[in-house]
């Protein structure tokens, strides 16, 4: 027998949802035609789960409004309240959506949402269905960060800009310049290197709060010893269209940045050469490719060290562990190893 969900196409945010095992569970209830993945830690869980799925580094908005067939949302908030929220801020930004939000079994058909569809997935998961409305309220040069848990990270364009103080933070844009208004304790130099790469249109700005994933890496074979080596500084979200077949190591600066990168580098076997400063987030569980090391610096922003770094070493190298000896012996007296990996 056919599923009466088999034409529709399953758009899945974030790794929890593959973590957890949602997606494996929903491909055998629903058997969807495509299933797409939004994210870049998402695209790492999925990769890791081996199960059929097309990996896009857009924001589910874009890939739902993209999409012309029968279409649902899936996704696994790190509470109920911020899921719900999640698809609610989606739901804004589209005409309709049916929202599968799995941390509380509970299928949302926002707005003017395929009701048809949502209650033939409610009726083949058992989840609960809520028909809501989106009250995405909007304000010029106003962004609302919702559903945030004092304490986490908050992220504006994959970059930290500081931490949490309340469930919404409010940030505003004005006179050329990018500020707190309240439910942040913030980060000046994260606003540095936001407002180096370019003011963003809040309102149009990814936003997200909280760990960017909770599970371990995976470890992936090593394969290449020499090649290019690809420098990601302060913008671990722009990995995946850095790590070509051509690679065979990361040149990562800044601390967070180190810890994505060797997160999803250690599920490609690539190791990372990480420069930091100790001002982290715990975004991430650590994990790194063999041959990989992490080094501290002494004194100064890993900034400046990292970008020396990009300057003044070939990013062509024969051997990635000739590379790093060569690394360390320029940078002698002005770092130490905190993380070493390379085998014996």
């Amino acid at each position: 027998m056919i599923s009466p969900t088999a034409d529709i196409v399953m758009v899945v945010h974030g790794p929890e949802a593959f973590d957890a095992g949602d997606v494996g569970r929903l491909i055998d209830l629903l058997s969807p035609r495509r299933v797409l993945v939004a994210g870049v830690m998402a695209r790492t869980a999925a990769e890791e789960s081996g199960l059929p799925v097309v990996c896009t580094d857009e924001r589910p908005s874009t890939v739902l409004g993209s999409i012309r067939e029968r279409a649902c949302l899936v996704n696994r908030g790190k509470t109920p309240e911020s899921g719900r929220i999640f698809g609610e801020i989606v739901a804004g930004r589209l005409e309709g959506l049916v929202h599968i939000e799995t941390s509380s079994g509970t299928v949302y058909c926002w707005n003017r949402g395929d009701s048809v569809l949502a209650e033939e997935i409610a009726r083949l998961t058992g989840y609960a269905l809520v028909r809501a409305e989106s009250d995405e309220t909007r304000r010029d040069g106003v962004r609302e960060i919702r559903g945030c848990l004092p304490g986490e990270a908050v992220f504006v364009n994959g970059i930290v800009i500081g931490t949490a103080t309340a469930e919404t933070v409010v940030l505003a844009s004005e006179n050329g310049a990018l500020r707190a208004v309240s439910g942040l304790d913030p980060k000046p130099h994260g606003f540095e290197k936001l407002l180096r790469a370019g003011l963003p249109e809040i309102r149009r700005a990814w936003c997200k709060s909280g760990a960017v994933r909770r599970a371990p890496p995976g470890r992936g074979e090593r394969v290449r010893r020499g090649g290019r080596i690809a420098v990601i500084d302060h913008c671990g979200h722009t990995l995946y269209g850095e790590i070509g077949e051509d690679v065979c190591g990361v040149l990562a600066v800044g601390d967070d940045t180190t810890a994505v990168c060797g997160h999803i580098c250690s599920h490609f076997g690539i190791p990372v050469f990480g420069v930091v400063d100790g001002d982290g987030d715990g975004i991430v569980k650590p994990g790194y490719a063999p041959g990989s090391v992490v080094v501290e610096v002494l004194d100064g922003r890993d900034d400046d060290v990292g970008r020396e770094v990009a300057a003044v070493r070939d990013l062509e190298a024969a051997s990635w562990e000739d590379w790093v000896e060569e690394t360390l012996r320029v940078l002698a007296g002005r770092v130490r190893v905190v993380i070493d990996l390379r085998e014996e």
